[in-house]
């Protein structure tokens, strides 16, 4: 009998999603992130944003395609995830999806599977996330805030503040909608979600693991400056959006002017009423707000302690997200973005 000659090998499914990693002055974890993700059959490219700590070297050096930013224009993650997207669709013309990661996030195991699967199975959905956690979470009360943070509720989005930087969306939509506003320097994935929304698209959280991020914030300082970023983000956000149909960051807005500036006034106040604003302060602040904030943390889950944690981080921090929201409308009326760092 002749030889019956065998079948030939399917050829594998081209990959229908690509990742762009961004980062700046990430040092040594960067490349433990990039050479994870290089074991998955994904396209991978790399944005660094003007590092100094030889960053884009050391990542071209594993073999991984590096897009090195412009430094003549402002830098912002969205910037970066935009010029991203567009070098690895040059490369990759085929890809429908689109994961955007962090530098300081590994990828879980098995996300980009099930992400692909959810789009897939759901073409009005425009982007899914998955359940990020802290991987040093008891290595500073700012670690753990951040691990706080990070808790919410699988399924449909209808709070786009829950939207983080990691992410995987649908390329067609990402493409319509021009990507990430680039002058936008925090809140920029928020703000993205909330023009996915406004399109009649959907957004979904799964109840899959995403990403493990590395906060590595131990002094104040360093989530001091975050939560001045937090009230700028705020305020362009709200600029953006609050008078439309999803109302974005308009009770944020409002809440920051109320407690954030009240409390900055009642404190330069206290001179004048022998400490008496100061008292105020305490009771208005600590006991009310910082009750309530308390009360809701218990019922997602938080223990005493976190909840507790929480709602004086919460307090504390609208003083910063006070200057940050003034910070923002200077930089409005100047015309100018500048980024904001705070490791």
């Amino acid at each position: 009998m002749p030889p019956v000659d065998a079948a030939p090998a399917p050829t594998p499914p081209a990959p229908s999603a690509g990742v762009v990693v961004i980062g700046r002055n990430e040092g040594s974890r960067l490349l433990a992130v990039l050479r994870e993700l290089q074991q998955q059959p994904r396209p991978l490219l790399y944005v660094d944003s003007g590092s100094t700590d030889g960053s884009a070297d050391n990542v071209q050096a594993l073999g991984i395609t590096v897009l090195r930013l412009d430094p003549s224009r402002p830098f912002s993650a969205a910037r970066a995830r935009n010029e991203g997207a567009q070098a690895l669709l040059q490369q990759q013309p085929d890809l429908a999806y689109l994961q955007f990661l962090d530098g300081d996030c590994f990828m879980a195991p098995g996300w980009l599977d099930a992400a692909e699967s959810a789009l897939r199975a759901d073409p009005q959905c425009a982007l899914v996330l998955g359940h990020q956690s802290e991987q040093h979470p008891q290595a500073s009360i700012y670690n753990l805030l951040f691990a706080l943070e990070w808790r919410s509720a699988s399924g449909p989005l209808t709070n786009f503040g829950h939207l983080i930087g990691n992410m995987m969306v649908r390329r067609s939509v990402f493409e319509a909608l021009g990507g990430f506003r680039p002058e936008v320097i925090a809140g920029e994935d928020s703000e993205f979600g909330v023009r996915v929304g406004l399109a009649g698209h959907g957004a979904r959280k799964l109840d899959v693991p995403m990403a493990l991020h590395d906060a590595n914030v131990h002094h104040f300082s360093q989530w001091w400056r975050r939560a001045v970023r937090a009230g700028h983000a705020i305020g362009q956000r709200a600029q953006l959006h609050a008078a439309g149909p999803l109302r974005d960051c308009a009770k944020e807005r409002r809440s920051t002017w109320f407690w954030g500036l009240m409390s900055l006034a009642l404190v330069l106040a206290a001179p004048a009423t022998k400490g008496l604003s100061l008292l105020l302060l305490l009771l208005a602040g600590c006991l009310t707000l910082g009750w309530r904030i308390a009360k809701f943390r218990l019922g997602v889950g938080d223990n005493q302690r976190e909840a507790r944690l929480y709602a004086a981080f919460t307090v504390l921090g609208k003083y910063a997200n006070g200057l940050g929201l003034l910070k923002y409308h200077f930089n409005h009326m100047r015309g100018r973005v500048r980024i904001i760092e705070y490791k």
